[in-house]
């Protein structure tokens, strides 16, 4: 089983820049589609991006789309979500999810394992 851990949340100002990194343990990260979703306060969790095991595939919310960028680099078992532009409502906790499929879903349900999530705030 892989256990998923997120990191380069933070704070900062519109307009700006961040990008996440998800990291397993446990299994490659390499061997997983993975996924990142997003939940902001009072609303449900969000589909934003995927990616194949290989990079070649990826998906992205139609909303998101040219903002946020997802890559993976599997000789260092990361996976990357740069995100630019930043708005106030990309505020949200940031999730990544892994999957043991080669298609880049935008399901949850898709997703058996999942991060514990690291908070993105975006000022105004």
């Amino acid at each position: 089983q892989v256990q998923l851990v997120e990191s380069g949340g933070g704070l900062v100002q519109a307009g700006e820049s961040l990008r996440l990194s998800c990291a397993a343990s446990g299994r490659p990260i390499s061997t997983y589609t993975t996924a990142w979703f997003r939940q902001a306060p009072g609303k449900e969790r969000e589909f934003v991006s995927a990616i194949t095991r290989s990079g070649i595939g990826t998906r992205y919310a139609d909303s998101l789309r040219g903002r946020f960028t997802i890559s993976r680099d599997n000789a260092k078992e990361i996976v990357y979500l740069q995100m630019n532009n930043l708005k106030v409502e990309d505020s949200a906790v940031y999730y990544c999810a892994a999957a043991s499929v080669n298609y880049a879903g935008f399901l949850q349900s898709q997703y058996p394992y999942w991060g514990q999530g690291i908070q993105v705030t975006v000022s105004s």
